[in-house]
């Protein structure tokens, strides 16, 4: 019998690609996770790519919109520590590698817009939760969304289950 309750969630900051967020959701769903989405959206959740990336699972994904990124934290009740910010495009703000993060249940990990990242005002407030993933290559700037939010996931779901292995 399936566990309702997610592990943790996936906040994603104004996504742009339909199929990007079919394919986290699609992840979400395997993983038993959460999917918070912060508008505004650069498309119509049901645009036929969200689906397509989805497959026929997108209805069963559990997924929350907001308007903004304060209306999101106000409506879960989070807390400063839930959360794990994920972006690629900073200039100075420190970010620490994915592996000096401690996931712990009901944690959020926020990704932000595809072009854009995640917000510069939200960064600076919470400066001390940015975390990357490692790049051994100087021939790509970042992973494509959804990759990125996989893995992040995984390590994040190795954490919480399997920190005792």
């Amino acid at each position: 019998m399936e566990n309702t309750k997610p592990h943790f969630h996936i906040v994603l900051v104004a996504p742009e690609i339909p199929g990007n967020t079919g394919s986290i959701g699609r992840t979400c769903l395997s993983l038993n996770l959460q999917l918070h989405l912060i508008r505004p959206l650069g498309f119509d959740l049901s645009e036929k790519a969200v689906r397509r990336a989805g497959l026929d699972y997108w209805k069963y994904v559990k997924v929350s919109e907001y308007d903004s990124f304060e209306e999101f934290l106000s409506q879960n009740a989070v807390e400063s520590q839930q959360l794990f910010f994920f972006d690629n495009n900073l200039d100075q703000l420190k970010t620490k590698n994915i592996y000096q993060a401690k996931f712990q249940a009901d944690c959020y990990l926020v990704f932000g817009q595809e072009t854009k990242g995640i917000p510069k005002k939200i960064l600076e407030h919470y400066s001390e939760q940015i975390f990357e993933l490692p790049n051994y290559s100087d021939r790509i700037r970042s992973l494509n969304l959804s990759n990125a939010a996989t893995a992040v996931a995984f390590e994040a779901l190795r954490q919480i289950l399997f920190r005792n292995f």
